[in-house]
């Protein structure tokens, strides 16, 4: 798992200890991802399954894609397909992955690189692994996260942002024995390099065997922490949590998580997203790609998207196999 690591971590900043009177935020839930396929193929964990949408709020849906070693010619993606009302997160952890919209977006990610797409009014897009991976197979790992828009953002422009691996600002813990990734929202005073429209917070940390990782956490956020590998604990009572576990976390200031003593051979320790954002408390109507208030506003989505309105595929755009090779 490789995203973006550090020779050194002792040359990082790093996260101040909480202090005395700091409330450690206790598990409420923790839940197993399913898992399924999604796109032409790839299989995926579905980790916000079986969780209360009040509880994610203002996240939707998270799906971790593979871990997976492809053969040649395995490697899939999605087809084109519209979103409204939401943006879309997808980080790569491993492998690389191609992003294109009919709103001019696009570009190429891979071992620690974000793509970050507001879809706002509305849009198509594709995403997908590139040709030459399609041909050579190869180790294919990330994460998509959808984020809701509040009422007033739902009909803003779409948008994409891309983020590289390099840009993320890395922190450790007060011992050393944490990597942590800032992707998006803020830590201890440092910022990811993200905008978002909703107020949020997005952290990839590697925490060593038998380590301990307390970060401080925004009161005003809820607190969620998913486990794409590994096995440790978290919370005050050390509760025990392994690959493809969500642990949803209740009020507090400060999110502890324990990397368990032994891991698997290949894993450098334990490897967790922590997620945070101020709850947006409006009614959701969702259904497929669209994700409005109203059942009235999703009907709307679907027929402007049959009618046209939400962009045609660019005349750029070129799909794999064909003349030319393919475009991203």
């Amino acid at each position: 798992m490789p995203a973006i690591t550090v020779a050194d971590v002792t040359t990082l900043a790093r996260v101040p200890e909480p202090g005395p009177t700091d409330l450690d935020r206790r598990v409420r839930s923790v839940t197993t991802a399913p898992v399924g396929y999604e796109g032409e193929g790839f299989p995926v964990r579905r980790a916000f399954a079986g969780v209360d949408l009040r509880d994610l709020d203002p996240f939707l849906h998270m799906d971790q894609m593979g871990e997976v070693e492809y053969a040649p010619g395995e490697p899939k993606g999605t087809p084109w397909h519209p979103h409204r009302g939401f943006e879309t997160v997808t980080y790569i952890i491993d492998g690389t992955f191609e992003h294109m919209d009919s709103h001019g977006g696009g570009g190429t990610i891979s071992d620690g690189d974000t793509q970050w797409m507001t879809a706002g009014s509305g849009l198509l897009h594709i995403e997908r692994p590139p040709e030459a991976l399609v041909a050579s197979g190869g180790l294919f790992h990330g994460l998509q996260l959808w984020v809701n828009l509040p009422r007033a953002e739902k009909w803003v422009e779409p948008k994409y942002q891309d983020l590289r691996a390099a840009e993320a600002a890395l922190l450790t813990s007060p011992d050393g024995g944490a990597l942590i990734r800032v992707i998006a929202g803020e830590l201890a005073g440092h910022a990811g390099p993200r905008s978002t429209r909703t107020p949020m917070a997005m952290m990839h940390a590697t925490i060593s065997p038998g380590a301990q990782l307390r970060l401080p956490w925004r009161r005003d956020f809820n607190a969620l922490v998913y486990v794409m590998s590994g096995a440790g604990s978290i919370g005050p009572d050390a509760q025990p949590i392994e690959t493809g576990q969500l642990v949803v976390l209740g009020p507090g200031d400060v999110i502890t998580v324990n990397g368990a003593n032994h891991q698997e051979s290949r894993l450098a320790g334990l490897d967790v997203v922590i997620l945070g954002g101020l709850p947006i408390q409006e009614p959701v109507a969702w259904a497929g790609p669209f994700v409005m208030n109203t059942k009235a506003e999703v009907m709307a989505a679907f027929e402007d998207y049959q009618k046209g309105k939400l962009g045609v595929i660019p005349a750029t755009y070129v799909p794999h196999g064909s003349l030319g090779g393919a475009t991203s």
